[in-house]
Protein backbone atom coordinates (compact mmCIF):
# COMPACT_ATOMS: atom_id res chain seq x y z
CA UNK A 1 0.00 0.00 0.00
CA UNK A 2 1.06 3.42 -0.86
CA UNK A 3 2.56 5.57 2.20
CA UNK A 4 0.22 8.14 3.50
CA UNK A 5 1.94 11.01 4.88
CA UNK A 6 0.95 12.42 8.52
CA UNK A 7 -1.90 14.55 7.81
CA UNK A 8 -1.72 14.55 4.44
CA UNK A 9 1.68 17.41 4.96
CA UNK A 10 4.76 16.73 3.48
CA UNK A 11 7.25 14.98 6.04
CA UNK A 12 10.71 15.40 6.33
CA UNK A 13 13.79 13.61 5.25
CA UNK A 14 15.75 11.54 8.52
CA UNK A 15 16.98 13.85 10.51
CA UNK A 16 15.60 16.88 9.89
CA UNK A 17 12.40 18.31 11.61
CA UNK A 18 9.14 18.63 9.78
CA UNK A 19 7.59 21.83 10.81
CA UNK A 20 4.03 20.49 9.11
CA UNK A 21 4.07 17.94 11.29
CA UNK A 22 1.33 18.29 14.67
CA UNK A 23 3.04 18.68 17.22
CA UNK A 24 6.27 19.36 16.58
CA UNK A 25 8.21 20.56 19.24
CA UNK A 26 11.51 19.11 18.58
CA UNK A 27 13.93 21.24 15.95
CA UNK A 28 16.87 18.64 16.05
CA UNK A 29 15.31 14.87 16.49
CA UNK A 30 17.89 12.28 17.54
CA UNK A 31 18.30 8.64 16.90
CA UNK A 32 17.91 6.74 13.44
CA UNK A 33 14.43 5.88 11.91
CA UNK A 34 12.54 3.14 12.89
CA UNK A 35 9.56 1.25 12.10
CA UNK A 36 6.83 0.75 15.18
CA UNK A 37 3.92 -1.34 15.30
CA UNK A 38 1.02 0.77 17.29
CA UNK A 39 -0.35 -1.24 19.88
CA UNK A 40 -2.53 1.06 22.01
CA UNK A 41 -3.70 4.92 22.46
CA UNK A 42 -3.14 6.95 25.30
CA UNK A 43 -5.87 9.55 26.39
CA UNK A 44 -3.84 12.30 24.93
CA UNK A 45 -4.29 10.57 21.97
CA UNK A 46 -0.35 9.23 21.37
CA UNK A 47 -0.07 6.12 19.63
CA UNK A 48 1.82 2.80 22.09
CA UNK A 49 4.50 0.91 20.90
CA UNK A 50 5.89 -1.68 22.96
CA UNK A 51 9.65 -3.34 22.24
CA UNK A 52 10.82 -7.03 23.14
CA UNK A 53 12.43 -5.87 26.24
CA UNK A 54 8.49 -4.06 27.45
CA UNK A 55 9.87 -0.49 26.68
CA UNK A 56 6.88 1.77 25.68
CA UNK A 57 7.67 4.53 22.52
CA UNK A 58 5.06 6.81 22.48
CA UNK A 59 4.25 8.80 19.33
CA UNK A 60 2.17 11.71 18.52
CA UNK A 61 0.08 10.96 15.69
CA UNK A 62 0.45 7.58 15.35
CA UNK A 63 -3.22 5.37 16.34
CA UNK A 64 -3.80 1.40 16.79
CA UNK A 65 -3.07 -1.17 14.08
CA UNK A 66 -0.81 1.07 11.93
CA UNK A 67 2.61 0.56 10.91
CA UNK A 68 5.00 4.11 11.40
CA UNK A 69 8.32 5.20 10.91
CA UNK A 70 9.54 7.31 13.92
CA UNK A 71 12.81 8.77 15.52
CA UNK A 72 13.06 9.30 18.92
CA UNK A 73 13.52 12.34 20.16
CA UNK A 74 13.42 11.76 24.25
CA UNK A 75 14.39 8.72 25.85
CA UNK A 76 13.96 8.02 29.64
CA UNK A 77 14.65 4.69 31.60
CA UNK A 78 11.02 3.80 31.13
CA UNK A 79 9.57 5.12 28.11
CA UNK A 80 10.53 7.22 25.13
CA UNK A 81 9.17 9.73 22.83
CA UNK A 82 9.24 9.83 19.19
CA UNK A 83 8.01 11.93 15.99
CA UNK A 84 6.20 10.39 13.31
CA UNK A 85 7.67 10.17 10.04
CA UNK A 86 6.06 8.10 8.17
CA UNK A 87 2.58 6.46 8.15
CA UNK A 88 3.22 2.85 6.47
CA UNK A 89 0.34 1.14 6.92
CA UNK A 90 -3.22 3.24 7.87
CA UNK A 91 -5.61 2.45 10.82
CA UNK A 92 -8.91 2.08 9.25
CA UNK A 93 -9.98 4.62 11.78
CA UNK A 94 -7.90 7.14 10.42
CA UNK A 95 -9.70 10.03 8.81
CA UNK A 96 -8.85 13.14 7.03
CA UNK A 97 -9.12 16.04 9.97
CA UNK A 98 -11.97 18.38 9.05
CA UNK A 99 -10.41 21.32 10.43
CA UNK A 100 -7.76 23.12 8.18
CA UNK A 101 -6.04 24.61 11.55
CA UNK A 102 -5.82 20.88 12.91
CA UNK A 103 -1.97 20.55 12.50
CA UNK A 104 -1.21 23.79 14.50
CA UNK A 105 -4.72 24.40 16.97
CA UNK A 106 -3.85 23.16 20.18
CA UNK A 107 -7.78 22.69 20.57
CA UNK A 108 -8.35 19.61 19.19
CA UNK A 109 -5.77 16.29 19.37
CA UNK A 110 -8.48 13.39 17.60
CA UNK A 111 -9.55 14.79 14.60
CA UNK A 112 -7.74 12.07 12.76
CA UNK A 113 -9.35 8.88 14.65
CA UNK A 114 -13.19 8.69 13.53
CA UNK A 115 -15.88 9.76 15.88
CA UNK A 116 -16.57 6.29 16.91
CA UNK A 117 -12.90 5.24 17.49
CA UNK A 118 -12.26 8.41 19.12
CA UNK A 119 -15.54 7.43 21.80
CA UNK A 120 -14.01 4.03 21.87
CA UNK A 121 -10.72 4.58 22.75
CA UNK A 122 -11.67 7.13 25.67
CA UNK A 123 -14.07 4.48 26.87
CA UNK A 124 -11.41 1.90 27.29
CA UNK A 125 -9.09 4.64 28.73
CA UNK A 126 -11.84 5.38 31.85
CA UNK A 127 -12.25 1.43 32.00
CA UNK A 128 -8.47 1.01 33.11
CA UNK A 129 -9.15 4.32 35.37
CA UNK A 130 -11.62 2.98 37.13
CA UNK A 131 -11.20 -0.58 36.95
CA UNK A 132 -10.39 -1.20 40.79
CA UNK A 133 -13.96 0.73 41.28
CA UNK A 134 -16.13 -0.76 38.64
CA UNK A 135 -16.98 -3.02 35.95
CA UNK A 136 -16.69 -2.69 32.16
CA UNK A 137 -20.32 -3.10 31.92
CA UNK A 138 -20.88 -0.83 34.28
CA UNK A 139 -20.43 1.83 32.02
CA UNK A 140 -22.54 3.06 29.43
CA UNK A 141 -21.80 5.93 27.14
CA UNK A 142 -23.75 9.39 26.62
CA UNK A 143 -22.92 11.25 23.25
CA UNK A 144 -24.27 13.97 20.64
CA UNK A 145 -23.07 15.94 18.12
CA UNK A 146 -19.26 15.64 17.32
CA UNK A 147 -19.02 19.30 15.60
CA UNK A 148 -20.22 22.13 16.35
CA UNK A 149 -21.27 21.69 20.18
CA UNK A 150 -19.07 24.29 21.99
CA UNK A 151 -21.70 27.37 23.50
CA UNK A 152 -18.44 28.74 24.89
CA UNK A 153 -14.83 30.10 23.92
CA UNK A 154 -11.94 31.96 25.05
CA UNK A 155 -10.23 33.90 22.37
CA UNK A 156 -6.52 34.76 22.63
CA UNK A 157 -5.56 38.11 21.23
CA UNK A 158 -1.74 39.38 20.65
CA UNK A 159 -0.23 41.82 18.38
CA UNK A 160 3.31 40.81 17.64
CA UNK A 161 5.51 43.35 15.09
CA UNK A 162 2.47 45.15 14.22
CA UNK A 163 0.49 41.77 13.57
CA UNK A 164 -2.36 41.05 15.54
CA UNK A 165 -3.28 37.22 16.06
CA UNK A 166 -6.71 35.98 17.21
CA UNK A 167 -7.16 32.49 17.91
CA UNK A 168 -6.13 29.43 20.24
CA UNK A 169 -3.12 28.60 21.76
CA UNK A 170 -0.95 26.01 19.72
CA UNK A 171 -0.34 22.79 20.48
CA UNK A 172 2.24 22.23 23.30
CA UNK A 173 3.42 25.67 22.79
CA UNK A 174 1.95 29.03 24.19
CA UNK A 175 1.81 30.74 20.61
CA UNK A 176 -1.41 32.10 19.05
CA UNK A 177 -2.34 30.02 15.95
CA UNK A 178 -4.36 32.36 14.15
CA UNK A 179 -7.71 30.41 12.96
CA UNK A 180 -10.05 31.89 10.07
CA UNK A 181 -12.71 29.37 11.65
CA UNK A 182 -13.51 26.54 14.32
CA UNK A 183 -15.78 23.56 13.80
CA UNK A 184 -16.48 23.00 17.18
CA UNK A 185 -17.91 26.23 17.72
CA UNK A 186 -22.06 26.76 17.54
CA UNK A 187 -23.00 28.34 14.10
CA UNK A 188 -24.52 31.69 15.96
CA UNK A 189 -20.83 31.83 18.06
CA UNK A 190 -18.52 31.23 14.68
CA UNK A 191 -20.87 34.10 12.83
CA UNK A 192 -19.85 36.18 15.70
CA UNK A 193 -16.09 34.95 15.33
CA UNK A 194 -16.51 36.30 11.79
CA UNK A 195 -17.83 39.34 12.55
CA UNK A 196 -15.32 40.17 15.41
CA UNK A 197 -12.35 38.97 13.31
CA UNK A 198 -13.48 41.35 10.08
CA UNK A 199 -13.99 44.50 12.44
CA UNK A 200 -10.00 44.06 14.66
CA UNK A 201 -8.66 43.43 11.18
CA UNK A 202 -10.14 45.61 8.74
CA UNK A 203 -11.57 48.79 10.66
CA UNK A 204 -9.27 51.12 11.71
CA UNK A 205 -11.14 52.73 14.51
CA UNK A 206 -12.41 49.33 16.17
CA UNK A 207 -8.81 47.83 15.85
CA UNK A 208 -7.41 50.20 18.43
CA UNK A 209 -8.51 48.06 21.21
CA UNK A 210 -6.12 45.02 19.41
CA UNK A 211 -2.92 45.73 21.96
CA UNK A 212 -5.08 46.63 24.99
CA UNK A 213 -6.78 43.14 25.01
CA UNK A 214 -6.10 40.25 27.54
CA UNK A 215 -8.41 37.80 26.46
CA UNK A 216 -11.86 37.49 24.38
CA UNK A 217 -14.81 35.51 25.16
CA UNK A 218 -17.75 34.24 22.94
CA UNK A 219 -21.05 32.87 24.48
CA UNK A 220 -24.23 31.47 23.25
CA UNK A 221 -27.49 30.66 25.40
CA UNK A 222 -31.08 31.27 25.19
CA UNK A 223 -30.15 35.20 26.12
CA UNK A 224 -28.28 35.23 23.00
CA UNK A 225 -24.58 35.53 22.07
CA UNK A 226 -22.38 37.31 23.95
CA UNK A 227 -18.83 39.22 23.33
CA UNK A 228 -16.60 39.79 26.38
CA UNK A 229 -14.03 42.08 26.42
CA UNK A 230 -10.60 41.77 29.42
CA UNK A 231 -8.78 44.89 28.86
CA UNK A 232 -5.50 45.16 30.14
CA UNK A 233 -5.06 49.11 29.74
CA UNK A 234 -7.67 51.92 29.80
CA UNK A 235 -9.65 52.12 26.83
CA UNK A 236 -11.09 55.60 25.27
CA UNK A 237 -14.52 55.85 26.16
CA UNK A 238 -14.71 57.12 22.02
CA UNK A 239 -13.63 53.62 21.05
CA UNK A 240 -15.61 51.96 23.65
CA UNK A 241 -19.03 53.50 22.31
CA UNK A 242 -17.98 52.31 18.74
CA UNK A 243 -17.76 48.81 19.94
CA UNK A 244 -21.26 49.40 21.66
CA UNK A 245 -22.85 50.14 18.07
CA UNK A 246 -20.61 47.73 16.80
CA UNK A 247 -22.05 45.00 19.49
CA UNK A 248 -25.60 46.86 18.39
CA UNK A 249 -25.13 46.06 14.88
CA UNK A 250 -24.31 42.63 14.72
CA UNK A 251 -27.28 41.67 17.76
CA UNK A 252 -24.62 40.68 20.31
CA UNK A 253 -24.39 41.43 23.76
CA UNK A 254 -21.33 43.34 25.07
CA UNK A 255 -19.67 43.17 28.05
CA UNK A 256 -16.28 44.88 29.25
CA UNK A 257 -14.02 43.25 32.57
CA UNK A 258 -11.69 46.75 32.73
CA UNK A 259 -8.60 47.04 34.28
CA UNK A 260 -8.29 45.77 38.02
CA UNK A 261 -11.33 44.37 37.84
CA UNK A 262 -12.01 40.37 38.29
CA UNK A 263 -14.84 40.29 36.57
CA UNK A 264 -16.97 42.44 34.70
CA UNK A 265 -19.25 44.62 36.29
CA UNK A 266 -22.93 43.45 34.96
CA UNK A 267 -26.29 44.53 36.06
CA UNK A 268 -29.42 42.24 37.24
CA UNK A 269 -30.82 43.56 33.70
CA UNK A 270 -27.83 41.89 31.78
CA UNK A 271 -27.27 38.68 33.37
CA UNK A 272 -27.31 35.74 30.79
CA UNK A 273 -29.51 32.77 31.09
CA UNK A 274 -30.28 29.15 29.84
CA UNK A 275 -33.15 26.85 30.28
CA UNK A 276 -32.65 23.04 31.58
CA UNK A 277 -35.94 21.13 32.24
CA UNK A 278 -38.13 24.63 31.19
CA UNK A 279 -36.25 25.97 34.38
CA UNK A 280 -34.64 29.32 33.39
CA UNK A 281 -31.13 29.60 34.85
CA UNK A 282 -29.88 32.98 35.03
CA UNK A 283 -26.31 33.57 35.46
CA UNK A 284 -23.02 36.14 35.16
CA UNK A 285 -21.18 35.79 31.92
CA UNK A 286 -18.53 34.74 33.35
CA UNK A 287 -19.63 32.07 35.71
CA UNK A 288 -19.23 28.57 35.14
CA UNK A 289 -21.80 26.28 32.58
CA UNK A 290 -21.09 23.67 30.79
CA UNK A 291 -20.03 24.71 27.11
CA UNK A 292 -21.63 21.79 25.51
CA UNK A 293 -25.95 22.56 26.02
CA UNK A 294 -26.87 19.09 24.33
CA UNK A 295 -24.38 17.20 26.62
CA UNK A 296 -25.77 18.89 29.46
CA UNK A 297 -28.95 17.92 29.03
CA UNK A 298 -28.77 14.67 28.65
CA UNK A 299 -26.30 14.44 31.48
CA UNK A 300 -28.96 16.17 33.85
CA UNK A 301 -31.76 13.86 32.20
CA UNK A 302 -29.38 11.00 33.51
CA UNK A 303 -28.69 11.86 37.03
CA UNK A 304 -32.30 12.37 37.65
CA UNK A 305 -32.86 9.33 36.39
CA UNK A 306 -30.75 7.30 38.15
CA UNK A 307 -30.30 9.06 41.86
CA UNK A 308 -34.36 9.17 41.50
CA UNK A 309 -35.23 12.03 43.62
CA UNK A 310 -38.86 11.39 45.41
CA UNK A 311 -40.91 13.67 47.82
CA UNK A 312 -39.23 11.81 50.58
CA UNK A 313 -35.93 12.89 50.19
CA UNK A 314 -33.52 15.61 51.44
CA UNK A 315 -30.79 16.17 48.51
CA UNK A 316 -27.18 17.69 48.93
CA UNK A 317 -26.15 19.12 45.62
CA UNK A 318 -22.66 20.07 46.53
CA UNK A 319 -20.15 22.35 43.87
CA UNK A 320 -23.69 23.02 42.65
CA UNK A 321 -23.17 26.35 40.62
CA UNK A 322 -25.84 28.34 39.76
CA UNK A 323 -28.43 25.41 40.07
CA UNK A 324 -27.57 23.46 36.99
CA UNK A 325 -28.61 20.38 38.91
CA UNK A 326 -30.09 21.92 42.19
CA UNK A 327 -33.27 23.09 40.46
CA UNK A 328 -34.98 19.84 38.72
CA UNK A 329 -33.39 18.07 41.85
CA UNK A 330 -36.05 20.26 43.56
CA UNK A 331 -38.97 19.78 41.24
CA UNK A 332 -38.99 16.41 42.39
CA UNK A 333 -37.56 16.46 45.82
CA UNK A 334 -38.98 17.10 49.26
CA UNK A 335 -35.91 19.32 50.18
CA UNK A 336 -32.52 20.25 48.48
CA UNK A 337 -29.68 22.69 49.65
CA UNK A 338 -26.84 23.69 47.01
CA UNK A 339 -23.34 24.24 48.13
CA UNK A 340 -20.92 26.38 46.39
CA UNK A 341 -17.50 28.43 47.59
CA UNK A 342 -18.56 31.37 45.35
CA UNK A 343 -20.68 33.72 46.88
CA UNK A 344 -22.03 35.32 43.38
CA UNK A 345 -23.25 31.92 42.52
CA UNK A 346 -24.45 31.29 45.53
CA UNK A 347 -26.06 34.45 45.32
CA UNK A 348 -27.70 33.51 41.32
CA UNK A 349 -28.48 30.24 42.64
CA UNK A 350 -30.90 31.80 45.12
CA UNK A 351 -32.15 34.46 42.44
CA UNK A 352 -32.62 31.30 40.46
CA UNK A 353 -34.59 29.42 43.25
CA UNK A 354 -37.17 32.27 43.62
CA UNK A 355 -37.70 33.08 40.21
CA UNK A 356 -38.55 29.59 39.59
CA UNK A 357 -41.31 29.48 42.52
CA UNK A 358 -38.67 26.78 44.34
CA UNK A 359 -39.15 27.55 47.77
CA UNK A 360 -37.87 24.12 49.22
CA UNK A 361 -34.44 25.18 47.32
CA UNK A 362 -31.77 26.91 49.30
CA UNK A 363 -27.99 27.69 48.98
CA UNK A 364 -25.37 28.24 51.31
CA UNK A 365 -21.79 29.15 50.73
CA UNK A 366 -18.99 27.07 51.95
CA UNK A 367 -15.37 25.93 51.07
CA UNK A 368 -16.06 22.01 50.48
CA UNK A 369 -12.08 21.53 50.51
CA UNK A 370 -12.46 21.65 54.06
CA UNK A 371 -14.95 19.54 56.42
CA UNK A 372 -17.86 22.46 56.61
CA UNK A 373 -18.92 24.11 59.60
CA UNK A 374 -22.31 24.49 58.32
CA UNK A 375 -25.29 22.64 60.28
CA UNK A 376 -26.02 19.74 57.42
CA UNK A 377 -26.04 16.51 59.24
CA UNK A 378 -29.86 17.64 61.10
CA UNK A 379 -31.52 18.02 57.70
CA UNK A 380 -31.66 14.51 57.72
CA UNK A 381 -29.82 13.81 53.97
CA UNK A 382 -31.01 11.19 51.88
CA UNK A 383 -29.18 12.02 48.35
CA UNK A 384 -26.42 13.51 47.51
CA UNK A 385 -25.29 14.98 44.11
CA UNK A 386 -21.44 16.19 43.55
CA UNK A 387 -20.12 17.92 40.53
CA UNK A 388 -16.06 18.66 42.00
CA UNK A 389 -13.42 20.28 39.88
CA UNK A 390 -10.30 18.46 38.53
CA UNK A 391 -9.26 18.13 41.99
CA UNK A 392 -11.86 16.11 43.06
CA UNK A 393 -13.88 15.76 46.39
CA UNK A 394 -11.39 14.00 48.90
CA UNK A 395 -11.35 16.23 51.68
CA UNK A 396 -15.20 16.56 52.01
CA UNK A 397 -15.52 13.23 51.62
CA UNK A 398 -15.25 11.88 54.95
CA UNK A 399 -17.99 14.58 55.84
CA UNK A 400 -20.43 13.00 53.19
CA UNK A 401 -20.03 9.54 54.46
CA UNK A 402 -20.62 10.82 57.76
CA UNK A 403 -24.42 12.32 56.58
CA UNK A 404 -25.08 8.35 55.53
CA UNK A 405 -26.78 8.95 52.30
CA UNK A 406 -28.90 6.22 50.74
CA UNK A 407 -27.39 7.01 47.12
CA UNK A 408 -24.63 9.75 45.90
CA UNK A 409 -24.15 10.81 42.18
CA UNK A 410 -20.57 11.73 41.54
CA UNK A 411 -20.11 13.80 38.64
CA UNK A 412 -16.17 13.87 37.11
CA UNK A 413 -14.31 16.08 34.86
CA UNK A 414 -10.95 14.11 35.87
CA UNK A 415 -10.87 9.98 36.35
CA UNK A 416 -8.05 9.90 38.20
CA UNK A 417 -9.42 11.83 41.28
CA UNK A 418 -12.61 9.86 40.46
CA UNK A 419 -10.99 6.43 40.85
CA UNK A 420 -9.42 7.62 44.33
CA UNK A 421 -12.55 9.19 45.81
CA UNK A 422 -14.35 6.12 44.46
CA UNK A 423 -12.10 3.71 46.40
CA UNK A 424 -12.60 5.75 49.40
CA UNK A 425 -16.46 4.85 49.15
CA UNK A 426 -16.62 1.55 48.60
CA UNK A 427 -14.16 1.31 51.01
CA UNK A 428 -17.10 2.73 53.52
CA UNK A 429 -19.55 0.86 52.24
CA UNK A 430 -20.94 1.98 48.81
CA UNK A 431 -20.57 0.27 45.14
CA UNK A 432 -20.68 1.55 42.14
CA UNK A 433 -24.22 0.50 40.52
CA UNK A 434 -24.20 2.16 37.11
CA UNK A 435 -22.22 4.62 35.34
CA UNK A 436 -21.71 6.52 32.38
CA UNK A 437 -18.81 7.95 30.20
CA UNK A 438 -19.81 11.29 28.65
CA UNK A 439 -18.76 13.04 25.64
CA UNK A 440 -19.15 16.30 26.53
CA UNK A 441 -16.06 17.35 24.59
CA UNK A 442 -15.73 15.71 20.88
CA UNK A 443 -12.45 16.27 18.41
CA UNK A 444 -10.58 16.44 21.95
CA UNK A 445 -8.67 14.05 24.82
CA UNK A 446 -11.15 15.25 27.45
CA UNK A 447 -14.46 13.74 29.30
CA UNK A 448 -17.04 13.54 32.24
CA UNK A 449 -17.57 10.58 33.70
CA UNK A 450 -21.22 10.12 35.92
CA UNK A 451 -21.07 7.32 38.47
CA UNK A 452 -23.87 6.07 40.85
CA UNK A 453 -23.07 4.81 44.33
CA UNK A 454 -25.47 3.16 46.65
CA UNK A 455 -24.91 2.26 49.80
CA UNK A 456 -24.65 -1.75 51.65
CA UNK A 457 -27.16 -2.73 53.39
CA UNK A 458 -26.36 -2.80 57.05
CA UNK A 459 -23.52 -0.16 56.45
Amino acid sequence: MKKRFVNSSRVAPAGRSSKNTRGNKYSQPMGPVRMFNIEGLTHQCKGVARADDGKVTFIEGALPKETVSAQVVKSNRRFDEAKLIDIEQPSPDRVSPPCIHYDSCGGCSFQHLSVEQQRASKKQWLQGQLRKVCEPSDLILLADSPLAYRRRARLSVRVIDGKLLLGFRGHASNKIVSIDNCIVLTPKLQLAFTALKTALFQDKELSQISGKLGHIELLEDDSGVSVLFRLTATLDTEVQEKWLNWSLQQHLELYWQQVGQDRAIVAPTSLRHYHIEELMLSYHPQDFIQVNAQMNAKMVDQAMAWLDPNKDDVILDLFCGVGNFSLPLAKRAKQVVGVEVQASMVAAGTNNAKANGLDNLSFIAADLTQATNKDIGSLGVTKILLDPPRAGAFEFLPSIVKLKPKRILYVSCDAATLARDAEYLLDKGYRVKCGAMMDMFPQTAHLETILLFSRKTGK
